[in-house]
């Protein structure tokens, strides 16, 4: 069913329907390689809360009435990813020129951060966290998946999962007093299973409505024109900042992404900014 939500419109999933959902196209994930609550997190902070979606809402886009879209990124580590580092077969698993063209052409993102890409590169997730530009959301702990198959990720025990989200929540809360209650799955991949177990999490469902290609592309071009030319109001792209092979592109392919939608008339917003109240004139 589809619920709008006010400021947006999400996929609702009614509980027990049985059906699984996974996103359209591949992205960044290597294997070996729901009812969501709506309270934000706990924060020191005075800032005004993050906004919220009514429970057993998923949410794919913001509104489709406002020349907005969301640039998010999704960071993923394995364990196998991580026998791969540490046989010094790949290099690096962080693609840090992801993050310095989004700091060069100015550009507001949401980055999903799994845990344990968190613990292999806590000063980059430092960095993250103090950027005024970003936000940080959770892309589980482990990264494995919470509905199989899903691209050849492991699967996750139904009984697992609410303890990987709080795991990578708690993780998140060692960098920033101000955690997003957003949270993607492993893969884009879910069903009704997996959203009740997380259900008492406090967790906010984030999808999209455009996979930008990134993942394991072989061509810039392909990737910009794939977002330039089919992104809408309210669309949400995910693309990638994990380095090795899985998003090789990524970096050389954002000036003409960000570029083409600016020139497309799209302000490029955060989630929290895309989900809540329009800009003042």
């Amino acid at each position: 069913m589809v619920a709008v939500v006010g400021v947006g419109v999400a996929v609702g999933l009614v509980p027990g329907s049985g059906s699984a959902h996974r996103r359209a196209t591949p992205l960044a994930d290597r294997s070996g390689s729901g009812s969501t609550t709506t309270s934000a997190p706990t924060t020191t902070t005075t800032l005004p809360p993050f906004p919220t979606v009514p429970p057993g809402t998923v949410v794919t886009n913001g509104p489709r009435d406002r020349r907005a879209v969301a640039l998010t990124f999704d960071s993923n580590l394995t364990d196998g990813m991580i026998q791969e580092l540490d046989q010094h077969r790949v290099a690096s698993f962080a693609n840090v020129a992801v993050i310095d063209e989004l700091d060069r052409l100015q550009v507001p993102a949401t980055l999903f951060l799994a845990g344990k890409w968190i613990e292999r590169y806590p000063d980059l997730t430092r960095r993250l966290a103090g950027d005024p530009l970003f936000e940080l959301g959770s892309h589980s702990y482990e990264h494995r998946a919470y509905h199989v198959p899903c691209y050849g990720l492991g699967g996750l025990p139904v009984a697992q999962m609410a303890a990987d989200v709080d795991h990578s929540e708690q993780l998140l809360r060692q960098f920033t007093n101000r955690p997003t209650p957003y949270f993607r799955f492993p893969g884009g991949c879910f069903d009704d299973a997996a959203l009740r177990a997380t259900a008492g999490t406090g967790i906010t469902v984030i999808q999209y409505d455009l996979a930008s290609g990134d993942a394991f592309g072989t061509s810039v071009r392909t990737i910009v024109n794939n977002v330039v030319n089919n992104a809408q109001n309210g669309s949400v792209v995910v693309m990638h900042i994990t380095g090795g092979n899985t998003a090789p592109l990524t970096a050389f392919a954002l000036p003409d992404v960000v570029n083409g939608l600016r020139q497309k008339g799209f302000t490029l917003v955060r989630i929290s900014d895309l989900l809540g109240p329009p800009p003042s004139p």
